[in-house]
Protein backbone atom coordinates (compact mmCIF):
# COMPACT_ATOMS: atom_id res chain seq x y z
CA UNK A 1 0.00 0.00 0.00
CA UNK A 2 1.21 3.48 -0.79
CA UNK A 3 2.26 5.85 1.94
CA UNK A 4 -0.02 8.76 2.79
CA UNK A 5 -3.48 9.12 4.19
CA UNK A 6 -5.11 5.74 4.55
CA UNK A 7 -8.69 5.37 5.71
CA UNK A 8 -9.60 2.07 7.32
CA UNK A 9 -13.28 1.48 6.68
CA UNK A 10 -13.74 -0.40 9.94
CA UNK A 11 -12.18 2.35 12.04
CA UNK A 12 -14.00 5.02 10.10
CA UNK A 13 -17.36 3.40 10.71
CA UNK A 14 -16.52 2.93 14.37
CA UNK A 15 -15.86 6.67 14.60
CA UNK A 16 -19.14 7.49 12.85
CA UNK A 17 -21.08 5.15 15.10
CA UNK A 18 -19.67 6.52 18.34
CA UNK A 19 -19.38 10.20 17.52
CA UNK A 20 -21.80 12.37 19.44
CA UNK A 21 -24.60 13.60 17.25
CA UNK A 22 -23.50 11.49 14.31
CA UNK A 23 -26.16 11.60 11.62
CA UNK A 24 -27.37 8.70 9.54
CA UNK A 25 -27.00 8.95 5.80
CA UNK A 26 -28.45 7.24 2.79
CA UNK A 27 -26.55 5.92 -0.21
CA UNK A 28 -28.28 5.98 -3.55
CA UNK A 29 -27.74 2.94 -5.76
CA UNK A 30 -28.27 3.45 -9.51
CA UNK A 31 -28.47 0.26 -11.53
CA UNK A 32 -30.21 -1.05 -14.65
CA UNK A 33 -32.82 -3.31 -13.09
CA UNK A 34 -34.86 -3.63 -16.28
CA UNK A 35 -33.95 -4.20 -19.90
CA UNK A 36 -31.06 -6.17 -21.40
CA UNK A 37 -28.54 -5.08 -18.72
CA UNK A 38 -30.75 -6.10 -15.80
CA UNK A 39 -28.57 -9.10 -14.92
CA UNK A 40 -25.65 -6.72 -14.33
CA UNK A 41 -27.83 -4.28 -12.43
CA UNK A 42 -28.91 -7.06 -10.10
CA UNK A 43 -25.22 -7.65 -9.32
CA UNK A 44 -24.83 -4.03 -8.22
CA UNK A 45 -28.02 -4.24 -6.20
CA UNK A 46 -26.89 -7.43 -4.46
CA UNK A 47 -23.37 -6.23 -3.66
CA UNK A 48 -24.45 -2.82 -2.39
CA UNK A 49 -27.32 -4.34 -0.42
CA UNK A 50 -25.07 -6.82 1.33
CA UNK A 51 -22.52 -4.15 2.26
CA UNK A 52 -25.25 -1.84 3.52
CA UNK A 53 -26.82 -4.60 5.59
CA UNK A 54 -23.47 -5.54 7.13
CA UNK A 55 -22.90 -1.95 8.25
CA UNK A 56 -26.44 -0.73 9.04
CA UNK A 57 -26.37 1.76 6.19
CA UNK A 58 -29.53 2.93 4.49
CA UNK A 59 -29.69 2.64 0.72
CA UNK A 60 -32.15 3.73 -1.91
CA UNK A 61 -31.99 1.69 -5.09
CA UNK A 62 -33.38 3.12 -8.33
CA UNK A 63 -33.61 1.56 -11.79
CA UNK A 64 -31.74 3.80 -14.27
CA UNK A 65 -32.65 1.44 -17.15
CA UNK A 66 -29.25 2.18 -18.78
CA UNK A 67 -30.90 5.08 -20.65
CA UNK A 68 -30.70 8.85 -20.58
CA UNK A 69 -34.33 9.18 -19.50
CA UNK A 70 -33.79 6.56 -16.82
CA UNK A 71 -30.69 8.30 -15.51
CA UNK A 72 -32.41 11.69 -15.34
CA UNK A 73 -35.40 10.20 -13.54
CA UNK A 74 -33.13 8.37 -11.11
CA UNK A 75 -31.29 11.59 -10.31
CA UNK A 76 -34.58 13.32 -9.44
CA UNK A 77 -35.45 10.49 -7.05
CA UNK A 78 -32.04 10.67 -5.38
CA UNK A 79 -32.26 14.43 -4.95
CA UNK A 80 -35.76 14.17 -3.51
CA UNK A 81 -34.58 11.46 -1.09
CA UNK A 82 -31.63 13.65 -0.06
CA UNK A 83 -29.10 10.85 -0.46
CA UNK A 84 -25.53 11.75 0.48
CA UNK A 85 -23.86 9.95 -2.41
CA UNK A 86 -24.78 7.68 -5.32
CA UNK A 87 -22.97 4.52 -6.38
CA UNK A 88 -23.51 2.28 -9.38
CA UNK A 89 -24.23 3.33 -12.97
CA UNK A 90 -23.08 1.08 -15.79
CA UNK A 91 -24.10 3.10 -18.85
CA UNK A 92 -22.76 6.38 -20.18
CA UNK A 93 -26.19 7.65 -21.26
CA UNK A 94 -27.65 7.17 -17.79
CA UNK A 95 -24.84 8.76 -15.79
CA UNK A 96 -24.40 11.71 -18.14
CA UNK A 97 -28.12 12.48 -17.91
CA UNK A 98 -28.03 12.17 -14.12
CA UNK A 99 -24.93 14.21 -13.33
CA UNK A 100 -26.25 17.77 -13.86
CA UNK A 101 -28.97 17.35 -11.24
CA UNK A 102 -26.69 15.46 -8.87
CA UNK A 103 -24.01 18.12 -9.22
CA UNK A 104 -26.50 20.88 -8.42
CA UNK A 105 -27.51 18.96 -5.29
CA UNK A 106 -23.86 18.41 -4.26
CA UNK A 107 -24.25 14.64 -4.50
CA UNK A 108 -21.05 12.87 -5.60
CA UNK A 109 -21.21 9.69 -7.64
CA UNK A 110 -19.01 6.58 -7.68
CA UNK A 111 -19.55 4.63 -10.88
CA UNK A 112 -18.52 0.98 -10.89
CA UNK A 113 -18.82 0.37 -14.62
CA UNK A 114 -18.76 3.41 -16.93
CA UNK A 115 -15.49 3.48 -18.88
CA UNK A 116 -16.12 6.52 -21.10
CA UNK A 117 -12.95 8.60 -20.84
CA UNK A 118 -14.65 11.98 -21.25
CA UNK A 119 -16.70 11.41 -18.11
CA UNK A 120 -13.70 12.33 -15.98
CA UNK A 121 -11.53 14.04 -18.59
CA UNK A 122 -14.10 16.86 -18.77
CA UNK A 123 -14.25 17.29 -14.99
CA UNK A 124 -12.69 20.78 -15.10
CA UNK A 125 -15.37 21.87 -17.58
CA UNK A 126 -18.42 20.09 -16.17
CA UNK A 127 -17.60 20.20 -12.49
CA UNK A 128 -19.27 16.82 -12.13
CA UNK A 129 -18.30 15.17 -8.81
CA UNK A 130 -17.88 11.72 -10.34
CA UNK A 131 -15.41 9.02 -9.32
CA UNK A 132 -14.62 5.85 -11.22
CA UNK A 133 -14.13 2.58 -9.32
CA UNK A 134 -13.01 0.65 -12.36
CA UNK A 135 -11.03 1.01 -15.58
CA UNK A 136 -11.15 3.90 -18.04
CA UNK A 137 -11.73 3.13 -21.69
CA UNK A 138 -8.04 3.64 -22.49
CA UNK A 139 -6.67 1.75 -19.49
CA UNK A 140 -6.54 -1.60 -21.28
CA UNK A 141 -4.53 -0.47 -24.28
CA UNK A 142 -2.23 1.65 -22.11
CA UNK A 143 -1.66 -1.31 -19.80
CA UNK A 144 -0.86 -3.61 -22.73
CA UNK A 145 1.59 -1.07 -24.12
CA UNK A 146 3.44 -0.37 -20.88
CA UNK A 147 3.45 -3.97 -19.68
CA UNK A 148 4.62 -5.68 -22.86
CA UNK A 149 7.15 -2.98 -23.67
CA UNK A 150 8.72 -3.80 -20.32
CA UNK A 151 8.36 -7.59 -20.46
CA UNK A 152 9.42 -8.02 -24.09
CA UNK A 153 12.28 -5.54 -24.21
CA UNK A 154 14.74 -8.32 -25.08
CA UNK A 155 12.37 -10.47 -27.13
CA UNK A 156 11.64 -10.79 -30.85
CA UNK A 157 8.02 -9.72 -30.78
CA UNK A 158 5.25 -9.16 -33.32
CA UNK A 159 2.07 -7.08 -33.21
CA UNK A 160 -1.04 -8.19 -35.07
CA UNK A 161 -4.70 -7.17 -34.98
CA UNK A 162 -8.00 -8.31 -36.41
CA UNK A 163 -8.86 -5.04 -38.16
CA UNK A 164 -11.61 -4.03 -35.75
CA UNK A 165 -11.52 -0.65 -34.00
CA UNK A 166 -10.73 -2.43 -30.74
CA UNK A 167 -7.97 -4.53 -32.26
CA UNK A 168 -6.36 -1.69 -34.20
CA UNK A 169 -6.38 0.77 -31.30
CA UNK A 170 -4.83 -1.60 -28.80
CA UNK A 171 -2.21 -2.84 -31.31
CA UNK A 172 -1.31 0.68 -32.42
CA UNK A 173 -0.95 1.90 -28.83
CA UNK A 174 1.50 -0.93 -28.17
CA UNK A 175 3.39 -0.24 -31.39
CA UNK A 176 3.72 3.47 -30.59
CA UNK A 177 4.93 2.74 -27.06
CA UNK A 178 7.48 0.26 -28.39
CA UNK A 179 8.74 2.86 -30.86
CA UNK A 180 9.14 5.41 -28.06
CA UNK A 181 11.15 2.81 -26.15
CA UNK A 182 13.39 2.30 -29.22
CA UNK A 183 11.95 -1.18 -29.81
CA UNK A 184 10.87 -2.47 -33.20
CA UNK A 185 8.59 -5.44 -33.81
CA UNK A 186 9.85 -8.05 -36.28
CA UNK A 187 6.39 -8.39 -37.80
CA UNK A 188 3.26 -6.18 -37.95
CA UNK A 189 0.11 -7.23 -39.77
CA UNK A 190 -3.67 -7.45 -39.76
CA UNK A 191 -5.13 -10.94 -39.69
CA UNK A 192 -8.48 -12.22 -40.86
CA UNK A 193 -10.55 -13.18 -37.81
CA UNK A 194 -12.92 -16.10 -37.25
CA UNK A 195 -11.05 -18.60 -39.41
CA UNK A 196 -10.95 -22.31 -38.62
CA UNK A 197 -7.16 -22.13 -38.64
CA UNK A 198 -4.38 -19.55 -38.71
CA UNK A 199 -1.65 -21.78 -40.11
CA UNK A 200 -0.66 -19.26 -42.77
CA UNK A 201 -0.34 -16.43 -40.25
CA UNK A 202 1.66 -18.56 -37.83
CA UNK A 203 3.94 -19.62 -40.67
CA UNK A 204 4.68 -15.98 -41.50
CA UNK A 205 5.30 -15.16 -37.85
CA UNK A 206 7.68 -18.09 -37.53
CA UNK A 207 9.54 -17.07 -40.69
CA UNK A 208 9.92 -13.54 -39.29
CA UNK A 209 11.51 -15.01 -36.17
CA UNK A 210 8.82 -13.83 -33.75
CA UNK A 211 8.91 -15.61 -30.40
CA UNK A 212 6.30 -13.38 -28.70
CA UNK A 213 3.13 -12.13 -30.38
CA UNK A 214 0.51 -9.68 -29.19
CA UNK A 215 -2.83 -10.17 -30.93
CA UNK A 216 -5.48 -7.48 -30.81
CA UNK A 217 -8.53 -9.65 -31.24
CA UNK A 218 -10.93 -12.01 -29.52
CA UNK A 219 -10.17 -15.10 -27.49
CA UNK A 220 -11.28 -17.65 -30.08
CA UNK A 221 -8.77 -16.35 -32.63
CA UNK A 222 -5.95 -16.30 -30.08
CA UNK A 223 -6.78 -19.83 -28.98
CA UNK A 224 -6.63 -21.06 -32.58
CA UNK A 225 -3.30 -19.29 -33.07
CA UNK A 226 -1.94 -21.06 -30.01
CA UNK A 227 -3.06 -24.45 -31.32
CA UNK A 228 -1.55 -23.82 -34.75
CA UNK A 229 1.69 -22.46 -33.29
CA UNK A 230 2.08 -25.69 -31.33
CA UNK A 231 1.35 -27.75 -34.47
CA UNK A 232 4.08 -25.88 -36.38
CA UNK A 233 6.42 -25.99 -33.38
CA UNK A 234 6.79 -22.23 -33.73
CA UNK A 235 7.74 -21.65 -30.09
CA UNK A 236 5.52 -18.57 -29.86
CA UNK A 237 4.13 -16.99 -26.69
CA UNK A 238 0.83 -15.29 -27.45
CA UNK A 239 -0.66 -12.37 -25.51
CA UNK A 240 -4.01 -10.61 -25.58
CA UNK A 241 -6.19 -8.22 -23.67
CA UNK A 242 -9.10 -8.79 -21.33
CA UNK A 243 -11.11 -10.43 -24.14
CA UNK A 244 -9.34 -13.59 -23.04
CA UNK A 245 -11.49 -13.56 -19.88
CA UNK A 246 -14.21 -15.09 -22.05
CA UNK A 247 -13.64 -18.84 -22.37
CA UNK A 248 -12.94 -19.79 -26.01
CA UNK A 249 -15.00 -22.24 -28.00
CA UNK A 250 -13.79 -25.74 -28.85
CA UNK A 251 -10.09 -24.82 -28.89
CA UNK A 252 -8.54 -24.07 -25.47
CA UNK A 253 -5.91 -21.41 -24.89
CA UNK A 254 -2.33 -22.56 -25.22
CA UNK A 255 -0.44 -22.99 -21.97
CA UNK A 256 1.69 -19.91 -21.45
CA UNK A 257 -0.71 -17.49 -23.17
CA UNK A 258 -0.58 -14.08 -21.48
CA UNK A 259 -3.57 -11.91 -20.66
CA UNK A 260 -3.48 -8.27 -19.57
CA UNK A 261 -6.67 -7.65 -17.59
CA UNK A 262 -8.04 -6.64 -14.20
CA UNK A 263 -8.18 -9.48 -11.67
CA UNK A 264 -11.26 -11.53 -11.02
CA UNK A 265 -12.37 -9.70 -7.89
CA UNK A 266 -13.42 -12.90 -6.14
CA UNK A 267 -9.82 -14.11 -6.43
CA UNK A 268 -8.49 -11.16 -4.42
CA UNK A 269 -11.43 -10.49 -2.10
CA UNK A 270 -11.43 -10.67 1.69
CA UNK A 271 -12.36 -14.28 2.60
CA UNK A 272 -14.70 -13.07 5.34
CA UNK A 273 -16.63 -10.99 2.84
CA UNK A 274 -16.81 -13.94 0.46
CA UNK A 275 -18.25 -16.00 3.32
CA UNK A 276 -20.94 -13.38 3.81
CA UNK A 277 -21.82 -13.62 0.12
CA UNK A 278 -22.00 -17.40 0.40
CA UNK A 279 -24.20 -17.20 3.48
CA UNK A 280 -26.68 -15.08 1.53
CA UNK A 281 -26.40 -17.34 -1.52
CA UNK A 282 -25.03 -14.45 -3.59
CA UNK A 283 -22.51 -15.30 -6.30
CA UNK A 284 -19.63 -12.76 -6.01
CA UNK A 285 -19.20 -12.20 -9.72
CA UNK A 286 -19.44 -9.27 -12.09
CA UNK A 287 -20.18 -6.01 -10.29
CA UNK A 288 -21.17 -7.46 -6.92
CA UNK A 289 -17.80 -6.96 -5.23
CA UNK A 290 -17.06 -3.53 -6.76
CA UNK A 291 -20.50 -2.38 -5.54
CA UNK A 292 -19.69 -3.75 -2.09
CA UNK A 293 -16.36 -1.90 -2.14
CA UNK A 294 -18.04 1.33 -3.25
CA UNK A 295 -20.23 1.25 -0.14
CA UNK A 296 -17.13 0.72 1.99
CA UNK A 297 -15.46 3.71 0.36
CA UNK A 298 -18.50 5.88 0.98
CA UNK A 299 -18.73 5.08 4.68
CA UNK A 300 -15.02 5.77 5.15
CA UNK A 301 -15.23 9.05 3.25
CA UNK A 302 -18.33 10.09 5.19
CA UNK A 303 -16.48 9.49 8.45
CA UNK A 304 -13.54 11.55 7.29
CA UNK A 305 -15.82 14.38 6.12
CA UNK A 306 -17.68 14.34 9.44
CA UNK A 307 -14.53 14.42 11.52
CA UNK A 308 -12.74 17.06 9.48
CA UNK A 309 -15.65 19.23 8.45
CA UNK A 310 -14.57 19.19 4.82
CA UNK A 311 -16.85 18.41 1.86
CA UNK A 312 -17.41 14.80 0.93
CA UNK A 313 -15.82 15.39 -2.47
CA UNK A 314 -12.61 16.40 -0.71
CA UNK A 315 -12.77 13.32 1.50
CA UNK A 316 -13.06 11.12 -1.58
CA UNK A 317 -9.88 12.53 -3.10
CA UNK A 318 -6.29 12.00 -2.00
CA UNK A 319 -6.85 9.02 0.30
CA UNK A 320 -6.24 5.30 0.13
CA UNK A 321 -9.45 3.41 0.84
CA UNK A 322 -9.08 -0.11 2.13
CA UNK A 323 -11.88 -2.31 0.83
CA UNK A 324 -12.81 -5.96 0.53
CA UNK A 325 -11.10 -6.13 -2.87
CA UNK A 326 -8.00 -4.07 -2.19
CA UNK A 327 -6.82 -0.52 -1.70
CA UNK A 328 -7.97 2.27 -4.03
CA UNK A 329 -7.26 5.96 -4.43
CA UNK A 330 -8.96 8.46 -6.71
CA UNK A 331 -6.85 11.04 -8.53
CA UNK A 332 -7.74 14.69 -9.10
CA UNK A 333 -10.03 13.81 -12.02
CA UNK A 334 -11.80 11.03 -10.13
CA UNK A 335 -10.09 8.13 -11.89
CA UNK A 336 -8.21 5.40 -10.07
CA UNK A 337 -4.67 6.55 -9.39
CA UNK A 338 -3.32 3.10 -10.28
CA UNK A 339 -4.45 0.93 -13.16
CA UNK A 340 -6.22 -2.26 -12.08
CA UNK A 341 -4.70 -4.19 -14.99
CA UNK A 342 -2.30 -7.04 -14.26
CA UNK A 343 -0.53 -9.75 -16.27
CA UNK A 344 -1.89 -13.29 -16.10
CA UNK A 345 -0.57 -16.52 -17.61
CA UNK A 346 -2.69 -19.47 -18.69
CA UNK A 347 -1.45 -22.51 -16.79
CA UNK A 348 -3.40 -25.06 -18.80
CA UNK A 349 -6.52 -24.68 -16.70
CA UNK A 350 -6.96 -21.04 -15.79
CA UNK A 351 -5.26 -17.66 -15.89
CA UNK A 352 -3.08 -17.05 -12.84
CA UNK A 353 -1.03 -13.96 -11.94
CA UNK A 354 2.27 -13.97 -13.81
CA UNK A 355 4.25 -13.20 -10.66
CA UNK A 356 3.00 -16.44 -9.10
CA UNK A 357 4.56 -18.56 -11.82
Amino acid sequence: MRSGATISTALAWLWLSSAAGAQTFTIGVAAPLSGPSAILGKQIEAGAGLAASANDIQIKTVDDACTGDGGAAAAKEFVAAKVSVVIGFLCTEAIEAAMPALKDANIPVITVGVRTESLTDRRAKTGWPVYRLGPRGDDERNAVASTLTRLWRDELFAIIDDGTIYGREIAETFRAAAEQAALKPVFVDTFRPQLDNQIGLIGRLKKAGATHVFAGGDGDDIAIMGRDAAQLQAGIVLAGGENLRTPPGDVPYATGTLMIAPPEWADVADPNVLESFSAQKIVPDGYTLPAYAAVEIVKAAMADAASSGKPLTDALSGHDFTTAIGSFRFDAKGDLSQSPYRVFRFDGTRFVPLESN
